[in-house]
């Protein structure tokens, strides 16, 4: 049974030797040369090596959480009394070790 879809029609130009591999890989496969060119299109686009595309989902990423804990103190000052909360659990370990 075929698959039925929408496709769009292009042209591309390909050098003599891509046409070559291209055939020889579809034919390998049980393919179509246009199967296989939408297989590697597919692959390219879904591709998250793309630095920028990388940085715009993130850059979104940061965007949308932006604010979302309001409550919280400013970074530094959060830091800081994590900070003292740890130095003052250190010292009851080091009294009860003591002990």
């Amino acid at each position: 049974m075929y698959d039925l879809y929408i496709v769009k029609r292009t042209q591309i130009y390909l050098d003599d030797r891509q046409d070559d591999d291209l055939a020889r890989r579809a034919a390998a496969e049980g393919l179509t040369k246009s199967a296989l060119i939408r297989r590697a299109v597919d692959a390219y686009l879904d591709n998250d090596g793309d630095d920028e595309l990388r940085l715009a989902r993130f850059r979104t990423a940061v965007d949308a959480v932006a604010g979302v804990a309001p409550d919280l103190p400013q970074g530094s000052l959060y830091v800081e009394r994590l900070r003292a909360l740890d130095v003052g659990r250190q010292e009851e370990i080091e009294l009860r070790r003591r002990a």
